[in-house]
């Protein structure tokens, strides 16, 4: 059996990344968010949505670029910290350690201590009601060379131990139980 419930944001677990914007040190910011997603492979394009009150909210609507920084079981810490805290109050490079690094396209800081940093241009903004989706170009990828297999080439996203978001929890993600196409590959 099965009970009805109000609508409401259930599409869990998510991706709990780090978002980092700013163009330079004086206005560098790091917001937590779950709301986070893929929208396009070709062209590369994601999205971020944001409550208009956040502190980050005017710093990427005035840059129209931030950084998408993938969290890891050694990054929970700083992940909530980060999103529980604002900029407008506290230095957050400075408050958890993270260290910024300099992005190759665009003007934000990454998270050094990420495996994965996605840089993103903003293509457009819509309002939706609590949150504005901030739709992005994704301009450029820095990965970790700790993570990537040097005989294959492949990112190994599973060593670097990703963290999820689900209804207001962190959770690791276990390990693999298959890849694309493996149900239907011939024995």
């Amino acid at each position: 059996m099965k009970q009805d419930w109000k609508p409401g944001t259930l599409i869990y677990p998510l991706p709990a990344a780090m978002i980092s914007c700013g163009k330079d040190e004086s206005e560098y910011n790091i917001i937590t968010a779950s709301w986070v997603g893929t929208i396009c492979t070709n062209p590369p394009m994601c999205y971020i949505s944001i409550r208009p009150e956040r502190y980050s909210y005017n710093i990427i609507k005035k840059n129209m670029e931030f950084v998408i920084n993938i969290t890891t079981e050694e990054l929970a810490k700083a992940t909530d910290w980060c999103g529980v805290r604002s900029g407008s109050n506290y230095n957050k490079f400075e408050e958890t350690g993270l260290t910024p690094i300099t992005s190759s396209i665009v003007n934000a800081p990454a998270i050094l201590e990420s495996p994965l940093n996605i840089e993103c241009r903003v293509k457009e903004i819509l309002s939706l009601g609590s949150h504005d989706m901030f739709i992005a170009d994704v301009v450029n990828i820095k990965a970790d060379d700790k993570y990537i297999d040097p005989s294959s080439g492949k990112f190994n996203l599973e060593d670097a131990h990703p963290i999820a978001y689900s209804h207001g929890q962190y959770f690791t993600l276990s390990k693999s139980i298959g890849h694309f196409g493996w149900s239907v590959k011939k024995k």
